[in-house]
C-alpha cells in the first residue's frame, strides 16, 4: 500500500485525537460513577443491616418451649426480604428465619464461619449474592451470635441498569463529539485552506502578494503575519538582487563600451607611435576601472556567501589610520588636500587588519573624492564606553537626510553623473559596511548639508563578540 495514502490530514488527526481523548475521559468518568454508586449502595445496604441487627437485639424473646424467637410478625419479616440466625457460642442453632426458599439460609450460612465479624458478601453457587452482618449479643445473660442477611439482588439490578445506560450512551456521546470535533476542526482550519490557496498564487513575479490575516490574535493569524513578513523580506531581497544585477550590468558595460570605442577609434586610421600609446593608455585605464569593479563585486559575493574567514589580531587602530593616510596621501595631494590623523595614543581592537583596512581605505577614498580641492580630511581613533571607534571627517557637500538610509546600498549614488566622473563604482561604502558588520560592529553617519560628513566605525570591545567566519 502506498504510504502517502496512509497519511491523514490535520483535520482528521485532530478529530481522532479529540474523539479518542473524550472517549477515554468518558470511560474514566463512567467507571468513577459506577464505583461511586456501587460503594454508596453497598454502604446503604450495610447501614440497613446494622439497623436490622439493632431491631433483632431488641425483639429477641424466649419462646414458651424454651427456645428463642423474634417478637416480630413472620409475614412482615418475609416482606422485609431479610433473614436472621441466632447461634450459641458452642455452635448450636437457636433460631433461624426462612423468608427465602427452603434450605437457602442453611446453604448460605454454611459458606461463612461463625467466627466472622462485620459485613461480608457471600455468593452461593448458582444463587444470588447475599450481604451478611455477623455480631455478638448478650441475651438474658447468655452470649449469642446473631446473623442478619439481605439479598444483594436490588443493588445488582440498579448497577446493571446503570451499566446499560452508560454502555448505550458512551458510543453515542463519543460519536456526537467526534462529529462536532470534525466540524470544529474544519472551521478552525478553514483559514489555512484559504492561506494555502493564496500561497499557490505567489511566484517570483508576484512577491507583492500577501496571505490574508483573518484573525491576527490566534496562532494561524500569527503564522500568516510571520509568513507575510518573510514574503516582505524576500520581495526586498529580490528587488535588491534585480537592482544589483541591473546596476552591475550597467557598470560593467560602461568600461567595456569605453574599451571598445577607444579600440575602434584607434583602428580607423593609421597613427603614429605616440597616438597609439595614448590609445593603449586609455584602454588600460578603463581596464583598471573594470578590474576594480570586478574585485569589488567578488568581495561582496564572498561576503554574501558567508565564507570569508576573519584572521583576528590585536590591531592598533591609530597605527592603521596613519598607514591608510600615507597610502592615500598621493591621491589627496592631487587635489591639494591634507589628511590629518588626530590623536597619538594606541587604540587596540580585535580585528582582521586587511578587512578593516579595506573599510577605512574606502571611507577615506570617499572623503577625498567628494571633498573640494584644498580641503582638510581628519582621521581619529579613540575609545568610548568600551567600544573602539575610528572617525573619518570630510569637508564635502554633505548627505541630505533623504539619502542617508540608502547611502550604504550597493551602486547607490546621490549624483550618478558626478560619482561616475569621480571614478566611483558605488560599492565602496557597501564594502565598508560589510567589513565592519563582519566584526560585530556598525558604521554610523553624521552629516550636515554644505558642511561635510563624519563616518564612524564602531567595533566591539572584545574578540568574543566577533564571529570568525562570515
Amino acid at each position: 500500500m502506498n504510504k502517502s495514502r496512509l497519511r491523514l490530514s490535520i483535520r482528521t488527526r485532530l478529530t481522532l485525537w479529540y474523539a479518542g481523548a473524550l472517549a477515554l475521559m468518558l470511560a474514566v468518568y463512567a467507571a468513577g460513577i459506577y464505583l461511586f454508586l456501587r460503594r454508596s449502595l453497598l454502604a446503604d445496604l450495610d447501614q440497613s443491616l446494622h439497623e436490622n441487627f439493632e431491631v433483632v437485639e431488641g425483639i429477641l424473646e424466649r419462646a414458651p418451649e424454651g427456645k428463642i424467637r423474634l417478637g416480630l410478625d413472620s409475614h412482615h419479616q418475609e416482606e422485609a426480604n431479610w433473614w436472621v440466625e441466632v447461634w450459641s457460642l458452642d455452635r448450636k442453632l437457636l433460631f433461624r428465619s426462612e423468608p427465602f426458599e427452603e434450605g437457602k439460609a442453611e446453604k448460605i450460612g454454611s459458606l461463612l464461619p461463625l467466627s466472622s465479624q462485620g459485613c461480608q458478601t457471600v455468593e452461593p453457587p448458582g444463587g444470588e449474592p447475599v450481604r451478611i452482618l455477623t455480631g455478638r449479643h448478650l441475651f438474658e445473660g447468655e452470649p449469642v451470635i446473631i446473623r442478619v442477611a439481605k439479598s444483594m439482588q436490588p443493588l445488582q439490578s440498579a448497577l446493571q441498569r446503570l451499566l446499560i445506560v452508560l454502555g448505550v450512551g458512551w458510543p453515542f456521546v463519543v460519536g456526537i463529539a467526534g462529529l462536532g470535533g470534525f466540524f470544529l476542526a474544519r472551521r478552525a482550519l478553514t483559514p489555512m485552506k484559504i492561506m494555502a490557496g493564496q500561497a499557490k498564487k505567489i511566484t517570483a513575479e508576484r512577491l507583492s502578494e500577501r496571505l490574508p490575516v483573518i484573525n491576527p490574535g490566534d496562532e494561524i493569524g500569527w503564522l500568516a503575519v510571520v509568513f507575510n513578513d518573510t514574503l516582505g523580506r524576500l520581495e526586498k531581497s529580490f528587488d535588491q538582487l534585480k537592482r544589483f544585477t541591473a546596476d552591475a550590468s550597467h557598470e560593467l558595460r560602461t568600461p567595456l563600451t569605453a574599451l571598445r570605442s577607444v579600440g575602434e577609434v584607434g583602428l580607423r586610421s593609421k597613427r603614429d607611435e605616440n597616438s597609439y600609446r595614448e590609445i593603449i593608455g586609455s584602454m588600460l585605464e578603463e581596464a583598471d576601472k573594470l578590474g576594480q569593479l570586478v574585485d569589488s563585486l567578488l568581495t561582496l559575493a564572498r561576503a554574501d556567501s558567508g565564507k570569508v574567514k576573519l584572521n583576528l589580531e590585536n590591531l592598533d587602530l591609530t597605527g592603521l589610520s596613519r598607514e591608510v593616510a600615507n597610502h592615500l596621501g598621493a591621491l589627496a595631494e592631487e587635489k591639494r588636500q591634507t589628511i590629518t590623523v588626530i590623536g597619538g595614543q594606541p587604540v587596540a581592537a580585535a580585528a582582521d587588519r586587511w578587512v578593516i583596512r579595506q573599510a577605512l581605505i574606502n571611507l577615506v577614498d570617499n572623503a577625498i573624492k567628494y571633498s573640494p580641492e584644498g580641503a582638510a580630511i581628519r582621521i581619529g581613533a579613540f575609545e568610548s564606553a568600551g567600544a573602539k571607534i575610528v572617525e573619518v571627517k570630510d569637508s564635502g557637500p554633505g548627505i541630505p537626510p533623504a539619502h542617508r538610509e540608502r547611502i550604504f546600498d550597493r551602486f547607490y549614488r546621490i549624483d550618478r553623473a558626478r560619482s561616475r566622473n569621480l571614478g566611483g563604482t558605488g560599492l565602496g561604502l557597501a564594502i565598508a559596511k560589510w567589513a565592519v558588520e563582519a566584526h560585530g560592529g556598525r558604521i554610523e553617519l553624521e552629516s550636515e548639508v554644505g558642511k561635510g560628513s563624519t563616518f564612524r566605525i564602531v567595533l566591539p570591545e572584545e574578540a568574543k563578540d566577533v564571529e570568525k567566519n562570515h
